[in-house]
């Protein structure tokens, strides 16, 4: 009860406070669904006990806040259906619906007392930002932007953005180090750190596809890697910013961000998303296979190719040589008969000719002996005559006839000249045939000559394999062992 102190009336703070409560019981009897955002859980493992801060906001201004308690049956109860709908539990950052009573305790103050969250409207929300944003972008012609770019053939060159401790970075390094160890590719990659989720997330996202722009010629792709988790978790991956950075980054986006639930509007618009980290890196592995296994298949060919023609070439070869020696060996068999032949016949004529001329020649003085007989029985007549009648008076005749008889002499001389020397040009001529008749001399026009046992041969008959043959040639010898044909 109120005591009056100095004539005012004086309530105690207790008192005030029981009015307090006392009043509200009145007023609000009953439960209330209310809208709000969780702002911060407060969930106390060792009681089990939830104090969640719930906040109003607008233009990302608080414009209400209020306390709430959530004890831990109902705690149980409401967080294993928010597992089973949205397979995340109830979290920091996330827009509820919720049933309470409006309490006032004297100790405690004003405060929610949380009987039931409806999962529904949380998802639902989370759908509502989500169409938003993928309306926006494909208003703007966006949506398919980074999907238009061309990837690299060999995508080696790889941003990443993800946490360094994260599981599902650490999948998707396995299975790019063992590609790397098992098929021998080549990757470059360069981790750049970021929240992944949660209401930093965007604006940490956001700062590292900045970084990564400056530098993005020295990239093919970058990855944003992310490991398990649920659909609140990834609610942050529906915020239209971050959908439109990644539809017009310069180059290819691809995304990993570990769930199997529908995609969020940032996979939507990326180049290409997996569900895993590890299907992401799959990707890209596939790229390299998809290159490398025709190239492989190529080169078999080309070298299975390559040896049948050298089979076949040297197969051709072989006959080549055989056919060359065979036909070789026929035309120098031919071409050494026809030189002996020729040489025989060389001889012979070469024999003839020295006897025609030996003849003709041993004949000459006797022509020479005879003609001059003839001219000075001749002169001799004129002589006489030219005597007679040089006694009958004629003394100039007599002159005139000697002055004859000398010239005569010097014409007969000049013949003789004249053929001796067209005898010694023609004994010339066959000396020199005979000089090129040498056997050197043929011998260094190309020819050979085959002895077996000192013996020249003639014939391929006239050797057997084994033996021991010695080829003159115009300089030096050759010693060859008859090999038995095959």
């Amino acid at each position: 009860m109120p005591e009056e102190i100095s004539g005012k009336t004086v309530f105690s703070l207790y008192e005030v406070a029981q009015g307090i409560r006392a009043t509200l019981a009145k007023a609000y009897p009953n439960s209330y669904w209310i809208k709000a955002e969780l702002n911060k859980l407060n969930y106390y493992p060792h009681s089990g006990h939830c104090y969640p801060e719930l906040v109003e906001k607008r233009d990302n201004k608080i414009t209400a806040q209020m306390r709430s308690n959530l004890w831990r049956e109902d705690y149980r109860r409401i967080n294993a259906a928010f597992i089973q709908l949205i397979n995340e539990p109830l979290k920091d950052g996330i827009k509820i619906l919720l049933q309470a009573k409006i309490e006032f305790h004297p100790e405690y103050g004003l405060a929610l007392h949380i009987l039931d969250i409806d999962p529904g409207y949380t998802l639902g929300d989370l759908e509502r930002e989500k169409q938003e944003s993928i309306k926006r972008l494909k208003e703007e012609g966006l949506f398919t932007r980074n999907q238009e770019l061309r990837m690299p053939l060999l995508p080696q060159r790889i941003a990443i953005i993800s946490v360094e401790s994260s599981n599902g970075f650490a999948d998707f390094m396995k299975v790019m180090e063992n590609a790397t160890t098992t098929w021998g590719y080549s990757f470059f990659h360069l981790l750049f750190p970021s929240l992944l989720q949660g209401d930093k997330a965007v604006d940490s996202i956001l700062q590292q596809l900045n970084q990564i722009k400056k530098v993005a010629k020295h990239f093919d792709v970058v990855a944003i890697i992310r490991g398990g988790g649920g659909d609140i978790g990834l609610s942050c991956y529906n915020n239209y910013k971050l959908a439109k950075q990644i539809a017009l980054f310069p180059i290819p986006v691809i995304t990993g961000i570990g769930h199997a639930t529908n995609q969020t509007v940032s996979e939507m618009v990326a180049f290409e998303n997996a569900i895993t980290p590890t299907k992401l890196a799959e990707f890209i592995i596939q790229r390299f296979h998809n290159f490398s296994i025709p190239v492989q298949k190529a080169e078999e060919k080309i070298i299975d190719k390559s040896k049948r023609i050298l089979e076949e070439e040297r197969a051709k070869l072989k006959t080549a040589g055989k056919l060359l020696v065979s036909v070789f060996g026929r035309v120098v068999f031919n071409e050494r008969a026809q030189i002996r032949q020729g040489i025989k016949i060389l001889c012979l004529q070469t024999g003839f000719i020295l006897k025609t001329n030996k003849e003709a020649i041993a004949g000459i003085p006797k022509q020479i002996g005879k003609g001059t007989e003839y001219l000075l029985g001749q002169q001799l007549q004129q002589l006489e005559l030219t005597t007679r009648a040089m006694h009958r008076g004629g003394g100039v005749k007599l002159k005139d006839s000697s002055q004859g008889l000398i010239r005569l002499m010097n014409q007969l001389q000049q013949m003789a000249i004249l053929g001796l020397k067209e005898n010694r040009l023609a004994l010339q001529a066959v000396e020199k045939n005979l000089e090129n008749l040498r056997p050197e001399a043929v011998l260094k026009r190309g020819y050979s000559i085959t002895r077996v046992d000192g013996k020249a041969i003639t014939n391929s008959a006239e050797v057997n394999p084994g033996d021991l043959i010695c080829t003159t040639l115009h300089q030096g010898e050759v010693i060859s062992i008859v090999n038995p044909s095959s």
